[in-house]
């Protein structure tokens, strides 16, 4: 697949869609909550696409890198958040392990694609060029 935009991507894709479920979910939380937990859990849903779109469009492959962290971490702040939402009872158990199950999904997807960029960036590391 030849990757043109962010929006090619799949772990953007998985992480839109997260997004998605995440405010579908937070709609039944308390009204009290709305500037509290409702919106740092949204705050954090909307932070992985949307630094996997800015790493994207940057200039160097170690500042798309240090974006896909900035999204690994919102991962776990989102986790953290949900985990947090089903103690208090916002959340039900099938809400919270949808959204736990996606989450640790498009984990392993960055995972991969850091591990990919990182490996383009060691010197040596193309096929093509015969290591010493």
């Amino acid at each position: 697949m030849n990757v043109r935009s962010y929006r090619d991507l799949k772990v953007w894709q998985s992480a839109m869609q997260l997004t998605e479920r995440v405010y579908r979910m937070t709609d039944g939380f308390p009204a009290r909550e709305t500037y509290g937990l409702t919106s740092q859990v949204r705050r954090a849903a909307v932070s992985v696409p949307s630094n996997i779109a800015e790493g994207h469009a940057r200039d160097s492959t170690k500042e798309y890198l240090r974006f896909l962290s900035v999204a690994q971490g919102s991962l776990a702040e989102l986790e953290t958040q949900v985990e947090l939402s089903k103690r208090l009872g916002f959340a039900t158990e099938m809400d919270t392990m949808d959204v736990l199950n996606n989450s640790a999904e498009i984990g392993r997807m960055l995972a991969g694609l850091q591990k990919s960029l990182t490996e383009k960036l060691a010197p040596g590391s193309s096929p093509l060029v015969p290591s010493p």
